[in-house]
């Protein structure tokens, strides 16, 4: 049974940095009085009790975590047949996260699913590295590709994309 005004903020994160997002975003949609879920996608049951789904994972590299995409191509069909909005985290360093990621906001490999499932919104917001937290090898690539360490999140951005999303679901 779907419930009228239920959504769900579903995620994957690798050090919590999106899981940070994902519930800010369920903040800011709950204090607009819609009655929100936020679940890291492997504690995800039911979808069909939700109205509206918001997707986000942490990005490395150009991928999406492994679960993320498990989620969406497993439940592509339910998805269609719900408001959905994506996100991904990851870019670090100064400037517009989507430049720094030259427009990717998902896997490409995803693309053909995204088509079907037409988000209302994409998005995607800077990341953080905590370089202490990180393995060798993760250093390594991070330091290859030069990505700079730190929190780059902008959580006035993200509080606007969750107030777009509680004004569309307000309706």
């Amino acid at each position: 049974m779907q419930t009228e005004n239920r959504a769900l903020v579903a995620f994957a994160s690798k050090y919590g940095a999106t899981a940070e997002i994902a519930n800010k975003i369920g903040q800011v949609i709950r204090k607009a009085g819609i009655e929100v879920d936020v679940l890291p996608f492997n504690r995800v049951n039911n979808l069909s009790q939700y109205r509206a789904i918001v997707i986000g994972s942490a990005s490395y590299i150009g991928q999406w975590r492994k679960e993320a995409v498990k989620f969406v191509t497993q439940n592509e069909k339910l998805l269609a047949e719900r408001q959905v909005w994506v996100f991904s985290s990851g870019p670090t360093g100064e400037g517009d996260a989507k430049e720094l990621v030259k427009g990717w906001i998902y896997p490409p490999k995803l693309k053909p699913v995204m088509e079907r499932i037409h988000p209302v919104d994409t998005t995607v917001f800077h990341g953080m590295i905590d370089m202490k937290r990180i393995s060798f090898l993760e250093r390594f690539m991070i330091n290859r590709v030069k990505a700079a360490g730190g929190d780059f999140r902008k959580w006035d951005r993200i509080d606007e994309w969750a107030a777009g999303i509680a004004k569309t679901l307000k309706g």
